[in-house]
């Protein structure tokens, strides 16, 4: 018997993982029972307060602490302050009880085998018949854990490993048992991809499981070739971050945000059960633990191998263990490999390169491909799983065998075995059988070597691939900003692809076609795409360049057009259905506002920002946030008009962006009725079955209204807490010169409190606060300072 659905669920052990899980499973709305052991004494402080330890304060105070620290953690755990309801805190011995009443129990206490096994012994007293269980150790063996429980118990248990941060890293390691029921297992593989919106990778009891067994080894032999080759630090994480389709945090930036305390735990795990050459790599080197021993743990203890003074970032240099200057590599196949299109053309620069870069990179690559393929049968069933928990778990752009493709299989396994490497048995038969690659697409389709042959990468239905669509002919019409696709069903999406998809004339010129091409043959329109951020904003480079040619008039109508086109997206007779991600900001959040429903991935950073480049929003944002407000109001209820005109006020003026769709909702960017898609490869297709919900609904274009504004009373109000400001020194001249802009165009200008205006009206206003601002001598050099710099000037 399994449980129908999980509703409620328990963490047990509030540490920074455990309490992080907690976090994440309260922002999908899953009411979360966290409990800890209870503290074995008294502090003196709580001795002077009178406490006792039977105390309920004193025996939860290890998961209420827990719950204080979700509130203040740096990046939040939580996608909303107000999720913390969710958890309720408790310990290991008074609340055992509640455990019949959870569907799920997820174990995180220390990492020891008889620690673990205990409180398995404790569950099985007191969880409900169906109830699934789960360890998130990350590496103790899932089958050791559940030996001498019953078999019931047995089927409902596996591992479950989450990345940390919860919220933020995407993997889900899933290690069934062999008493793993196999409904349990699928069970739990759609729950974590459709309602934990991760990327699930089925992974065998092995030390460390995929992720942190090939990501271990690839830092390890990362420090030792660093140490044999000479490198420093800072030279090595320039050159294994972004260039090389890793995160920012490289290579040793990485293990500082890890903490070495954590990431030798994790080595040694492997170490003490693995054999010869591998046993080698991963016995972490004397000056690593010497670091350890001094608490250079890394970020949490303020240095690691690198500590800041003042602005000057230090890298510690292994031999004396001293710190000095950061320092970088240069060299020629890295400049080569930057002018490069594609991280495929990149890898092949940098990596037949003889050069230091390249063979460096070559030592670090090499043995991780091998060692991947070594691996492949025995830490997971096929090379996609492994490719994904790369991707997923540490943000490699690509997976092992994906450069091993990028690199070139041919070329490179003749240069590893002519250096001495020992190519796995099955590589060499794939070769031997004529084929030259991993994978291989057919007809917008991907296949992957395995067993002898090719089979087909299985893709959920919720996963919309633009790539895939366009080499399948899908593209009806594009320019250089935009292209319109079809993804079936009757649905058309418009896709940006413009440099960092900002906003120009090609892009409005693509909406308008799309909406009419919406209205005359399909069901409806959804705006989205795949690149790393859905819009952020106008295209200021174009903007200014306009400007300083004395073309305002050319700016005008470029505005203007991008206004109309708002309106038309807003009044489309078929729905239109924005799908943001990622950063969303300026122009971007003013695509989202008028679409008939917004569907934005949970981890979207929303907010009408053009002030910090010295300028208001002009292609009706102002317009549809005040709007948005309104709508929220319930019916029947007095509007407070002047309370609606300073919140949006506000938050146009100190530029807030939310740092999660859960806020951008509190901040009324989304509606109660706008959807929130927890995976984000889910967006699309959720936006798409908006579109058709709303078309099958019988859709109709919202009818045009009168807005009511604030008036002259009102702007003198909004005006009375930024003329504060300046006084106080908080903001400059210019700030307040944009403010008074931005406070005359909430307001609907010189009018008497009430007055009803139509949008056009105040869209004519918006464009002419804009046009004014822009040809201030100031706010160019704001918008200079962000193109060249990247962030705002306050001038």
């Amino acid at each position: 018997m399994l449980v129908q659905h999980i509703q409620k669920a328990a963490v047990l052990g509030s540490g920074v993982m455990g309490s992080g899980i907690a976090a994440h499973l309260a922002n999908i709305g899953i009411p979360t029972l966290l409990l800890d052991i209870i503290p074995r004494e008294l502090t003196k402080e709580e001795e002077a307060k009178g406490f006792t330890i039977n105390d309920k304060e004193i025996r939860n105070k290890f998961a209420a602490n827990a719950l204080k620290k979700l509130l203040k953690q740096k990046p939040a755990p939580l996608t909303s302050k107000n999720n913390i309801q969710y958890i309720t805190a408790g310990n290991l011995e008074d609340d055992l009880e509640q455990l019949k009443d959870v569907d799920w129990i997820i174990e995180v206490v220390v990492e020891n085998l008889n620690v673990k096994k205990q409180v398995f012994e404790t569950i099985e007293k007191y969880r409900k018949p169906g109830s699934i269980v789960s360890s998130n150790t990350s590496g103790i063996s899932i089958e050791a854990m559940a030996e001498g429980r019953s078999e019931e118990f047995r089927r409902h248990f596996l591992g479950t490993h989450f990345f940390n941060p919860p919220r933020y890293l995407k993997l889900l390691e899933i290690i069934p048992t062999k008493d793993t029921d196999q409904e349990v297992l699928q069970y739990m593989k759609t729950f974590g991809e459709d309602t934990l919106g991760k990327g699930v990778v089925v992974a065998k009891d092995t030390p460390n499981f995929i992720a942190n067994r090939i990501g271990t080894y690839g830092l390890l032999k990362t420090v030792q070739e660093m140490t044999n080759s000479g490198l420093s630090a800072g030279e090595v994480d320039s050159i294994t971050g972004p260039l090389i389709g890793r995160p920012k945090s490289a290579t040793f930036r990485t293990l500082d945000v890890v903490g070495l305390d954590t990431f030798i735990h994790v080595a040694n795990n492997v170490y003490e059960q693995v054999e010869g050459e591998e046993k080698q790599v991963f016995d972490v080197p004397k000056f690593m633990e010497k670091m350890r021993d001094n608490g250079w743990i890394g970020a949490k203890s303020g240095q690691g191998f690198f500590k800041k003074e003042g602005k000057t970032i230090l890298e510690l240099n292994p031999t004396t263990m001293e710190y000095s200057e950061r320092k970088k590599m240069k060299a020629a196949s890295i400049e080569l490999a930057k002018q490069q299109k594609g991280l495929s053309a990149k890898w092949k620069t940098l990596i037949y390169s003889d050069d230091k870069a390249g063979n460096f990179l070559w030592k670090i690559i090499a043995p991780v491909l091998i060692y991947s393929a070594r691996l492949t049968g025995e830490i997971a069933d096929d090379i996609v799983s492994i490719d994904q928990a790369m991707k997923w778990g540490f943000g490699w752009e690509q997976g092992p065998f994906e450069i091993w493709d990028a690199i070139g299989l041919p070329s490179s396994l003749e240069k590893m075995e002519a250096e001495g490497f020992e190519i796995p048995l099955w590589v060499k038969d794939m070769m031997e059988a004529g084929h030259s690659s991993f994978y291989r697409e057919e007809n917008g389709e991907v296949y992957f070597y395995h067993n002898g042959g090719y089979q087909k990468v299985s893709v959920s239905e919720k996963v919309i691939d633009l790539k895939r669509l366009k080499k399948q002919g899908k593209v009806l019409k594009k320019n250089s900003g935009a292209s319109l696709i079809d993804i079936g069903d009757g649905i058309v999406l418009l896709e940006f692809h413009s440099p960092n998809n900002a906003i120009g004339a090609d892009i409005v010129q693509m909406i308008n076609y799309a909406v009419d091409e919406t209205e005359r043959n399909y069901k409806g329109l959804v705006i989205g795409n795949q690149g790393k951020n859905f819009c952020v904003g106008a295209n200021l480079a174009m903007i200014l360049l306009e400007v300083q040619d004395d073309n305002l008039w050319e700016v005008d109508m470029v505005v203007k057009g991008f206004q109309q086109a708002m309106m038309k997206v807003k009044y489309s007779s078929k729905p239109v259905v924005a799908a943001p991600f990622s950063m969303t900001l300026g122009g971007g959040a003013e695509v989202c506002l008028p679409a008939a429903h917004i569907q934005a991935s949970s981890e979207t950073y929303i907010g009408l920002v053009e002030v910090g480049v010295g300028l208001i929003p002009g292609g009706g944002g102002n317009k549809e946030l005040y709007l948005k407000h309104l709508e929220q109001m319930a019916n029947g209820v007095q509007i407070d008009l002047q309370a609606v005109a300073n919140k949006v006020f506000e938050t146009i003026a100190m530029a807030k962006t939310s740092t999660s769709a859960a806020e951008a909702r509190e901040n009324n960017f989304l509606s109660e009725a706008d959807g929130i898609s927890i995976n984000s490869d889910h967006l699309l297709y959720d936006a798409k079955q908006a579109a058709l919900y709303l078309y099958e609904a019988g859709y109709r274009a919202p009818k045009r209204k009168k807005v009511p504004v604030v008036g002259e009373t009102g702007y003198a109000a909004l005006l009375l807490g930024a003329r504060s400001m300046l006084k106080s020194g908080f903001i400059s001249e210019h700030d307040f010169k944009i403010a008074s802009k931005l406070a005359y165009v909430i307001a609907g200008g010189k009018l008497p409190f009430g007055t009803e205006v139509d949008e056009e009206y105040l869209l004519d206003l918006e464009r002419e606060a804009f046009l004014s601002l822009i040809a201030e001598p100031k706010s160019q050099q704001r918008m200079q300072h962000m193109l060249v710099k990247g962030k705002p000037l306050r001038n």
